[in-house]
């Protein structure tokens, strides 16, 4: 069965997710509509501004099936305005702001500061193997807790140059879920990619040994 794995296309680095996907060898679509949103085995939420990706949820009849499709197990990724989305709370979020929620995790807004304040730097991180990722933060949230169920993966180096950011949560998993505060989609390293790519094949064998693994067809939503 050939994984197929959806980036979701309503705003922001669309593109970028896309060839990433590509280049670890699964079938990358974008995702604007419930039936597409229906055909994919695991999705990716880009970076872009969280609180316009979740108005355009709800305005392209997207929010409610995704929500119920992370809530099914399905494999999902987000970068930056992604990692907001997926947490159950945002401390400085807007009002009219929708969760997609799947993360046990308490989420700073742009926490990292101002469009001026976005820096890069060297992250190990936990799953990727071999050299640290070359981390591309831009207005990035970080962590700030974590429920019982969410493995860290990433934290920025507890140095003295890191300033605030010292020591903070950039990268989690909670089950099929994972997030980074990061855009490894901007690198050309697609070493992150790829390990979302082994949480979504591994889900399709799982499914399709247990009988469940086909996508969720757009009228069961």
């Amino acid at each position: 069965m050939e994984t197929t794995v959806g980036v979701l296309a309503l705003q922001g680095d669309v593109r970028e997710h896309l060839t990433a996907l590509r280049s670890c060898g699964v079938r990358a679509v974008a995702v604007r509509r419930p039936a597409e949103l229906a055909e994919v085995h695991g999705m990716v939420l880009p970076g872009g501004e969280s609180t316009t990706i979740s108005r355009l949820l709800d305005s392209f009849g997207l929010l409610d099936p995704l929500r119920a499709r992370i809530r099914a197990g399905m494999p999902t990724y987000g970068s930056c305005a992604g990692l907001i989305l997926l947490a159950d709370q945002v401390l400085d979020g807007r009002a009219d702001q929708h969760q997609l929620g799947g993360l046990d995790v308490v989420v700073r807004r742009n926490a990292f500061g101002r469009q001026v304040d976005s820096f890069e730097g060297e992250l190990a991180m936990a799953g990727v193997p071999g050299a640290p990722l070359h981390a591309v933060f831009i207005r990035a949230p970080w962590v700030e807790s974590t429920g019982a169920g969410v493995e860290v993966l990433a934290r920025v180096p507890d140095v003295p140059a890191a300033g605030p950011a010292a020591g903070r949560i950039v990268a989690v998993r909670q089950g099929a879920v994972l997030a980074t505060a990061f855009h490894p989609e901007l690198t050309g390293d697609a070493r992150v990619h790829r390990l979302f790519c082994e949480m979504v094949a591994g889900g399709v064998i799982a499914g399709a040994a247990s009988g469940a693994g086909m996508p969720v067809q757009a009228h069961e939503m």
